[in-house]
Parts: structure tokens; C-alpha cells; sequence
């Protein structure tokens, strides 16, 4: 028996207690987002800290503003080895509404929900306690067959992911040398389906803006005024119609500077998913996609930018009619950005464009809500295809690459305050529930997270870094 087929196989007998483990983590309630758990929060962060120690990594509970972070170091058993950041989050959304639950959200339990099919049922099974731990059983594995590890290990666990990781930035940038890998390997993804592992290599970027355009000083009866003054909101939805021409393509300029296309070779591994306009916005009442022509869903929505209005407001919207020409209107408009499309540039060409088309005796107030880049990785990557390769030998089908249409900060933030590219894997499935009552992760997910991580912990200690 190989060294590998020997932590596999200990992995395997190792299941019992490795369940056992994710059950006392998933019964500690720690809710980031409601200041009644904050003692809740440390104890998880401390149930990590004792784990990770126990499995000789150099553990401790980091302190913050708010809860605190967990940081783990392990050498190699070779000096020449890669060096991975790994990372998850302990905390979990809140369980309202607690009726809608069928068991209690934190004493979780084994259940059968379809022949064959059995799932561990609880908050943070799936997000993120059962993904993050896949990662720390497959260590234990390694280490009880080996007596070490593969690779150069640095965790970090924070505790504040749901409530929107206020305390991470400064973490990171005061901790930039001891937290600084090779690159970083993140639990917090999904699986294609049941049966296809997936690597996400693109996440697009975001840049939020609101507009508030004004014109009269006052609402105006429009039997009086209709026709001679000034209407925002005829104004607002003539900006808005033309952001986009007859083929669903942004007209902004300079919209698409640092935009490629995807590989070939990539887009054809798309096609092999089955995911067609039929039966992707069937789902949602809907069939013909809207975006640019002659585009799949998938590249529409995982390596296409976009514009979309996001909501608007003006004149009156109550029970009833009244006829006035309201003095301001305003619209929330959001840009998912791909490839190399700088932020700054697309926001400052989006008000470039706005004031282009306002009456001079009107005015518009800009209000920014946040930006980022997108991550792109290369398609290429030593890293990227170890990992495929180690994902495929462990799933049934073989493990392909995708991108995500949302945004995930902390690999922004890895990227541009770390230097690091991430690695996305993640075991979870799109009816996990996260989120919602009645969360669970796949049993089959759980064991064969842990066995993916340890072939591809392998497979990156194999070869240069």
C-alpha cells in the first residue's frame, strides 16, 4: 500500500471520530452577528486552537476588535515544500426562524433524505465548519501515517465572516509577514454537482453606485408644469436605457479594457455541463437570456462584465394616483467586473457618462457603495492543475473549472494585501441551504472532502513550487 492509499484508508476508519469532531464544533452557537454569542464565538476559536495543538501545530487565539481570528502554523517534513494558507470561517449566521427548523440548528444529527443519500443536518454544517474541518481531518490523517505534513501549513479561521469580516483588513495587514504563503487554498465554495468536483478560478468584481438626480426645487403638479419642466425621472431612466446597445453589450467607454475571452479549451469544458438558457432561468420563470449576444449562460454569468439597475425610487409611489413631477429620482446600479477592469476607471467613467446627459439646470449627487477587482487565475496554473488532477482521481467525474458570478473579499484581499493567488475548493452543494433553516452537508461530502484534501495536499508537495 502507497503512502497515500494508507491515509486514505486512515481517513476512512477515521470517520466516526471525525464526525464526532464537526458535532461538538457545530453545537457551539457562535453567531458572529448578535453580540449575545460573543462567548460563544471565542469558545469555538478556542475548540479549534486545542484541536489544532493536539495535531503539533503552533495554535493560538489571536485577539481583535471584534471576535477573534485562530492562526495555526505546521512545518513540512521537507524544507523544500510549498507553504498554503488555509482558510475558513467558524462563525454562522444566525437560525431565524427557529420554527422553520425541523431538529434543533445545534445539535446536529445524521439523517436519510432520499435512499442512499444521507446528510449531517445543522447550522454551519455546510458554512463553514463542516469544509473548514474537511481540511483538518485530512492533516490528521497525514500526520498519524506520515508524522507529517506534505506541505508547509499556515491556518487562519476567522470568526467574523458573517457579519461582514470588519476586523480582517487590519488583521491581515498587521500579521502580512507571518500570514504570507505561496498561495492560498480556500474551503468556502461548492461542488458543480454531487458527483463533479470544482475549482473556481474567476470571481468577479464589483463596483456599487448611486445616483440621485435632481431637478425642480419642489414637486410640481404636472397639469401646470407638464411639459416645460424638467423631469429626473424621465432623465434617470433615459441614463439608465442607455447603458446598454442593441446587442446587450455596456456602452460606457473604456467599459471593456482588460476584458479577454475565456480559453476555448475552457468554454468547451462549460458546454460538457449541461447548463442551458432553458434550464437555467426556466428556474426562474424566465428562458431567453438578456445579456450580450451570441454568449452562453455560463460565460454571461461567470466571465462577462455587466451593468444591472438594482432598484429606483422617485415621484409617488403610494396607494392611489398623484400627478407630480417629482424633484429627484435615483437609482442603485451595480457593475460585475472580469479580468483586469480597474474599479476606479469604470466608476469614474460611469459618472463621466451620467453627467453627459444632464440638463444644465439639473444636478446629480454620486454615492459609492464599494469596489473591487475581479480575480482571475490562470486556467494554466501548476497549482490549478494539481489540484484538478487530485479532485479527479477521488470524484466519480472529473473535476472542472468554473468561475463564480459573486464575489468573495477575502480572496481580493489575499491577492492584493498577501501577494497570494487562492486556490477555491469547496464540497458543498446548491441545496445545502446555507443560510436558511434546515442547513446540512452531504455525509458524502464531509468523507470525501477529507480525502480530497489529503490527494491534493499530496499532489502540491509533489514537483517545484
Amino acid at each position: 500500500m502507497s503512502d497515500i492509499s494508507a491515509v486514505l484508508d486512515c481517513a476512512d476508519k477515521a470517520l466516526p471520530q471525525s464526525l464526532d469532531r464537526l458535532f461538538d464544533l457545530v453545537r457551539i452557537k457562535s453567531i458572529s452577528t448578535d453580540p449575545a454569542y460573543k462567548a460563544d464565538c471565542r469558545k469555538a476559536a478556542e475548540w479549534l486552537v486545542r484541536e489544532l495543538t493536539a495535531l503539533g501545530f503552533d495554535a493560538s487565539v489571536r485577539d481583535t476588535p471584534g471576535h477573534p481570528m485562530v492562526v495555526a502554523h505546521h512545518a513540512a517534513g521537507s524544507p523544500d515544500a510549498p507553504h498554503a494558507l488555509f482558510y475558513g470561517h467558524y462563525d454562522v449566521q444566525p437560525v431565524d426562524p427557529l420554527d422553520l427548523w425541523e431538529n434543533d440548528p445545534f445539535e446536529p444529527a445524521i439523517k436519510e433524505i432520499e435512499a442512499g443519500r444521507k446528510v449531517i443536518s445543522g447550522r454551519g454544517t455546510s458554512d463553514d465548519k463542516g469544509q473548514l474541518l474537511t481540511f483538518v481531518e485530512a492533516c490528521r490523517a497525514y500526520k498519524e501515517i506520515n508524522g507529517t505534513l506534505p506541505v508547509r501549513i499556515t491556518i487562519l479561521f476567522e470568526g467574523e465572516e458573517e457579519s461582514g469580516s470588519p476586523s480582517l483588513k487590519p488583521f491581515l495587514a498587521a500579521n502580512a509577514e507571518e500570514l504570507k504563503a505561496d498561495f492560498a487554498l480556500v474551503c468556502d465554495t461548492s461542488m458543480w454537482d454531487g458527483e463533479t468536483p470544482a475549482i473556481a478560478a474567476a470571481l468577479r468584481g464589483l463596483v456599487g453606485e448611486e445616483i440621485v438626480i435632481s431637478a425642480a426645487d419642489r414637486d410640481l403638479h404636472s397639469g401646470l408644469f407638464g411639459g416645460a419642466a424638467a423631469n429626473p425621472i424621465h432623465i434617470l431612466v433615459d441614463v439608465l436605457a442607455g447603458l446598454h446597445d442593441e446587442t446587450g453589450r455596456v456602452t460606457l467607454p473604456g467599459f471593456y479594457d482588460g476584458v479577454e475571452e475565456t480559453p476555448a479549451n475552457i468554454k468547451a469544458s462549460w458546454e460538457t455541463l449541461g447548463r442551458t438558457a432553458e434550464n437555467f432561468l426556466g428556474q426562474v420563470g424566465l428562458s431567453v437570456p438578456a445579456g450580450e449576444k451570441g454568449r452562453s449562460v455560463l460565460e454571461l454569468t461567470w466571465a462577462r462584465p455587466t451593468a444591472e439597475v438594482n432598484g429606483i425610487t422617485g415621484g409617488y409611489t403610494g396607494e392611489g394616483f398623484k400627478t407630480v413631477i417629482a424633484a429627484k429620482a435615483s437609482a442603485k446600479v451595480s457593475f460585475r467586473l472580469v479580468g483586469e477592469q480597474d474599479p476606479v476607471k469604470i466608476r469614474e467613467s460611469f459618472r463621466a457618462y451620467v453627467l453627459s446627459r444632464i440638463p444644465a439646470d439639473c444636478s446629480v449627487d454620486f454615492h459609492e457603495h464599494g469596489g473591487s477587482p475581479a480575480i482571475q487565475l490562470s486556467y494554466d496554473s501548476p497549482v490549478l492543475t494539481k489540484a484538478k488532477n487530485a479532485l479527479s482521481e477521488e470524484w466519480p467525474k472529473p473535476a472542472v473549472v468554473i468561475g463564480m458570478g459573486g464575489s468573495i473579499p477575502i480572496v481580493g484581499d489575499f491577492q492584493k494585501m498577501l501577494g497570494m493567488d487562492s486556490l477555491l475548493v469547496g464540497y458543498g452543494l446548491t441545496d445545502d441551504r446555507i443560510h436558511s433553516p434546515n442547513e446540512k452537508y452531504d455525509l458524502k461530502s464531509f468523507h470525501k472532502g477529507i480525502r480530497s484534501w489529503i490527494r491534493i495536499l499530496d499532489a502540491l508537495a509533489k514537483g517545484a513550487k
